[in-house]
């Protein structure tokens, strides 16, 4: 169990360095990478020491010469002209060259600098006043020319974040591209949306935008609207009949910018087009969102990338394809993000099945790594009485009914339809019900409206459209007539008791509750696990109880010696390194069923793990995943900070079609509209740039 030596984390003082044993409350781990000791991490709201021979002033001094020459925007006067003051006076006091006058420099400069257009520069000055509060006699043996007798030697290691960027599984800089909006510049807007995000047609509509949820402007008054906005800049390129600048041939944006804005960011993380290709090739099981990512990166890379996909021409993208109506994701627009990654030099190659038209074995006997991002497509079954009869009317699974409905075949769906289910999966089944002819749509859940995991917003939609809902019921049994086609769903009422582990109320059967819902369609839509029925068990890798690929992982433990759980519930850091060499995993198979996003951003970690394998015949994560993973564990977004504003401004809203009738028959046109360009440029005006700058000091 590691100690902390001192801690001002959240202007809480944790001191030990003279005995005692005072706890500190925050969520880092003990090591950086599993083995090696984290000896140190300062950052926007402290310093916390677990090593007591980290020296100090030599760590802050290089925290704002970081500071200062990598990440400063010299876009205001008090970050540009404070920052390099306070890097030459900590440097001057490193070189023996200060006096004690310098510390009420630095204090004057921690006020000047908070004054500055954003919280990078201003938030970067509070471990340095921490640290000359705190550690005032290690400064002054340096401004003697000696150097503090305990102090070691520890390789320092920064990152750039922000609290959006941090809580976006595919940590998009969303700063980045919301300013870019501001100052009227969509196209590279998109560009720093794609240095992260290969799929921003989808992403700027069916994302549960967990980066909203850590939006510092949420504590003056309301998020920005940080999907809508990724979906303004990608409809400005297709609107605009812009070619993608990544494409070979295609004109590069970065020579058409406006020379009142410095764009050095922009230009040095626009796509470049791919680089010349190589001759090691990579294999990809699903063309879903981390297949697609994982080929996007590779392909920009030069790695030749082929994908298999079970689906036919014309489904590419996995899930969003066949589990994500084209009222919320318009196909043409998936399509257009899937043709951008195939004239990259990615191969799809459609209606082919590993495991039935081609082995995993003879995948990687052709090619030199490959890729396993199979999907979730297989519904779960719902376990209630006579599901597995074959009655005409129970369908096999939510997953199953979209995906028949999407193709055009028939979904032997009736006029009274009931789906059970809570997420969006399930009120997807719902609205698509009504589109398919349905006169009635009921959705059955056994727990409250408020405790549903679909999105509010969905949920709302589904309302609007006239949905039924049943909310704390369970179905235990399937009624038929004798002709076994469902009549009715018997169902029994349930009450919440205590929370679970889940941290949700326990819904309990409430005896003598039993009622029936009649209907004659009853699809279950309680979730869907992966098909990994194409991996032989001779390959050597593992799969999990929950039927999810093992790959290899870093345990996180924190001070007390307890498992670090990251923002999506796991217990360690993802390599996406299966146990057989050259074979990698990713997406809902490796992690379960989950977001776009966050198989969007499996893919991109896959395809550098993969670069590594291939180039250097090892996989292996490096300093920025790792710290990644170490911010994402302590989080970076503080619900109580008191934001300063001058003023409220409300948060836009995208213009959406509302009634009944946009659920009438075969009626797949897009409900959500999104922003006009003023809108959009409004809307990212309220945006706080919440920048800011980690560091750790490793052993």
């Amino acid at each position: 169990m590691a100690q902390v030596v001192f801690s001002s984390w959240g202007r809480n003082i944790v001191d030990n360095r003279k005995g005692g044993g005072q706890d500190a409350q925050f969520r880092l781990p003990t090591t950086y990478d599993g083995d090696r000791p984290l000896a140190a991490f300062i950052g926007w709201d402290g310093i916390i020491l677990y090593d007591e021979k980290v020296d100090v002033p030599q760590m802050v001094a290089e925290y704002m010469k970081r500071v200062q020459t990598m990440y400063c925007c010299g876009k205001c006067t008090p970050g540009k002209k404070g920052t390099r003051v306070l890097m030459d006076v900590l440097a001057d006091i490193i070189g023996g060259r200060g006096n004690e006058r310098l510390f009420d420099t630095i204090a004057d400069l921690f006020e000047l600098l908070k004054g500055c257009k954003c919280t990078l520069c201003q938030s970067s000055t509070v471990p340095v006043m921490d640290a000359i509060t705190h550690f005032r006699d290690d400064f002054l043996t340096y401004m003697n020319g000696s150097r503090p007798a305990s102090a070691g030697t520890h390789r320092f290691v920064e990152k750039l974040t922000a609290p959006c960027t941090d809580k976006c599984p595919a940590h998009i800089d969303i700063p980045s591209y919301i300013e870019a909006i501001k100052e009227y510049e969509f196209g590279f807007s998109l560009a720093a949306v794609r240095a992260a995000m290969p799929l921003p047609s989808v992403c700027g509509r069916v994302c549960p935008h967990p980066c909203e949820t850590a939006c510092r402007r949420k504590n003056v008054d309301e998020s920005i609207n940080i999907m809508v906005l990724k979906r303004s800049a990608s409809d400005y390129e297709w609107q605009h009949e812009n070619s993608p600048p990544m494409i070979p041939g295609a004109p590069n944006e970065a020579g058409e910018v406006s020379e009142d804005f410095d764009f050095a960011y922009y230009r040095k993380h626009l796509p470049a087009q791919p680089k010349p290709r190589k001759n090691k090739t990579v294999a990809i099981v699903g063309a879903g969102p981390a297949g697609l990512a994982a080929a996007y990166y590779l392909a920009l890379e030069g790695y030749p990338c082929t994908i298999y996909e079970a689906l036919p021409e014309g489904f590419g993208g996995g899930m969003i394809a066949v589990g994500i109506p084209p009222y919320r994701q318009p196909r043409h627009l998936l399509q257009r993000d899937i043709d951008i990654i195939a004239a990259l030099g990615v191969t799809i190659i459609y209606n082919t099945r590993v495991g039935k038209d081609i082995s995993l074995a003879e995948l990687k006997e052709k090619y030199d790594a490959v890729f396993l991002a199979p999907g979730a497509h297989r519904s779960k079954p719902m376990g209630v009485e006579g599901e597995d009869k074959g009655y005409k009317g129970f369908l096999k699974g939510g997953i199953d009914f979209l995906r028949e409905a999407y193709m055009g075949k028939d979904t032997g769906m009736g006029k009274k339809v009931v789906v059970v289910g809570g997420g969006n999966t399930a009120i997807d089944c719902v609205r698509v019900a009504l589109r398919e002819g349905a006169e009635e749509s009921t959705l059955l859940y056994r727990r409250s409206r408020k405790e549903m995991p679909a999105d509010v917003w969905e949920v709302d939609g589904a309302d609007e459209e006239g949905v039924k809902f049943e909310f704390q019921v369970l179905p235990t049994r399937i009624i038929v007539n004798e002709s076994e086609q469902v009549t009715g769903v018997e169902c029994v009422r349930m009450a919440l008791g205590e929370p679970d582990a889940s941290g949700r109320r326990r819904p309990e059967p409430v005896p003598g509750s039993e009622f029936v819902v009649e209907c004659d369609t009853v699809i279950p839509a309680i979730g869907q696990d992966p098909d990994l029925s194409f991996i032989p068990s001779d390959l050597g890798i593992d799969i999990t109880k929950w039927n999810t690929v093992v790959t290899k992982y870093v345990p996180y433990k924190d001070a007390a010696g307890k498992d670090l759980k990251d923002g999506m519930g796991n217990f360690q850091t993802r390599t996406l390194i299966t146990d057989h060499e050259g074979i990698f995993a990713g997406g809902d198979a490796e992690i379960g069923p989950l977001t776009v996003v966050a198989c969007v951003g499996s893919g991109h970690r896959a395809a550098k793990v993969i670069q590594r394998w291939l180039e250097e015949g090892k996989a292996y994560l490096v300093d920025d995943e790792y710290m990644e993973d170490i911010l994402n564990y302590m989080g970076v977004y503080d619900k109580n900070e008191k934001v300063q504003w001058l003023d409220s401004a409300h948060r836009e809203h995208q213009a959406e079609i509302h009634g009944k009738e946009r659920a009438s028959y075969k009626n797949y046109c897009e409900v959500e509209l999104g922003f006009t360009n003023s809108q959009a440029v409004r809307e990212a005006e309220r945006c706080l740039r919440c920048y800011r700058v980690a560091m750790v000091a490793v052993a």
